[in-house]
């Protein structure tokens, strides 16, 4: 039986999404009623920590006041449950989760909000750059990447925005402070020629058509796989991209697009749709392109990604992301794209 937990200490569940939360209570309303918070982990004993990391940020078991004196660490929690947290979704609420309570908050946490300064700040994310990874040390090295020094930054420059809104402080401490350069990942192409073999032995492996819509569309992976049959309308080639899928925790999530923008309608040319209304007789499931394993649910992001990495050492091509596969060649209402299409449609 697990050990019950004091009047106090809060308490640790693990939820459906297989994700652990830790809760405690931080006061009471007006009539009694008690105020909590949580935190979100993957282990039980990241949540354990993170928790206690909370209860510490808390001060004790009193209802925060948000004053201008208060620790930068105690603002940053307030900012991200109550202004952040409920309009992010899992996946971004796990990252926002890791900057504050395991790196912002242990870095800069004890300094009063109204005494924080740029220097504070750029000493922080300096060292951070140098040595702030906490795992994989032995494979990447103790220094963090640039983009998650650079996603830190961004996520205490949000809650110092909210800070100077609020009247609490007069200035953003973290405007001005000097980064690690963004530097973008190398755009690998694939050859014609690579392409041609790339979709043979895509086909060998039973991944043909999905590779072959995404050279078509340049759909975000996510998207790609969240289609159902029922976004496709044969008649008229029309496919709506309306959803996504991703995995959190091992375990699969559908959601709309990130953006508004990126809920959109692309139409087929009549090759692509002959060729998915032939695809589609083999398939018994609603989705497009189902898990083999669980035909009910679509196949996994991950496993995608893995696959693609097989299917080009297979076919002795360079290895690209599957995010380098989202940019055609030409653009598929040319007449171009055509010719381009059936040639290697009849290459497979």
């Amino acid at each position: 039986m697990a050990k019950k937990r004091k009047k106090g200490e809060g308490t640790l569940r693990q939820r459906k999404d297989g994700r652990w939360e830790g809760r405690v209570v931080i006061g009471y309303d007006d009539g009694g009623n008690p105020k909590t918070k949580n935190v979100l982990a993957k282990t039980k004993k990241e949540c354990a920590e993170k928790l206690e990391q909370l209860k510490a940020a808390q001060g004790g078991s009193g209802p925060l006041k948000v004053r201008s004196e208060m620790r930068f660490g105690d603002w940053l929690d307030f900012w991200y449950q109550s202004y952040s947290k409920p309009a992010l979704r899992h996946t971004t609420q796990l990252s926002y989760e890791n900057w504050i309570y395991l790196h912002a908050i242990p870095g800069v946490g004890n300094i009063p909000l109204n005494k924080l300064s740029q220097s504070d700040l750029q000493q922080f994310f300096t060292e951070m750059k140098k040595g702030g990874r906490l795992n994989n040390v032995e494979r990447h090295g103790a220094g963090m990447a640039d983009r998650s020094v650079r996603s830190c930054h961004a996520v205490c420059q949000m809650a110092l925005d909210r800070a100077v809104k609020e009247g609490l402080i007069r200035t953003n401490p973290a405007i001005g402070c000097k980064l690690p350069p963004l530097r973008e990942k190398e755009m690998k192409i694939l050859s014609r020629e690579e392409i041609q073999r790339f979709l043979i032995q895509a086909k060998a492996e039973g991944m043909y058509e999905l590779f072959l819509l995404e050279l078509t569309t340049g759909m975000r992976r996510g998207e790609l796989l969240a289609l159902q049959w029922s976004d496709l309308d044969f008649k008229t080639g029309r496919l709506r991209i309306n959803k996504q899928v991703y995995s959190v925790n091992g375990k699969l999530e559908i959601n709309e697009p990130k953006t508004k923008a990126a809920v959109r309608t692309v139409i087929l040319p009549p090759a692509m749709v002959e060729l998915l209304a032939e695809y589609k007789m083999q398939i018994f499931s609603e989705w497009m392109f189902p898990s083999r394993i669980k035909p009910e649910q679509p196949v996994d992001p991950g496993y995608v990604r893995k696959r693609l990495q097989v299917i080009l050492e297979r076919a002795g091509c360079k290895r690209v992301r599957f995010h380098d596969l989202r940019h055609p060649y030409v653009k598929p209402t040319t007449k171009k794209f055509t010719t381009f299409f059936e040639d290697f449609r009849a290459a497979a």
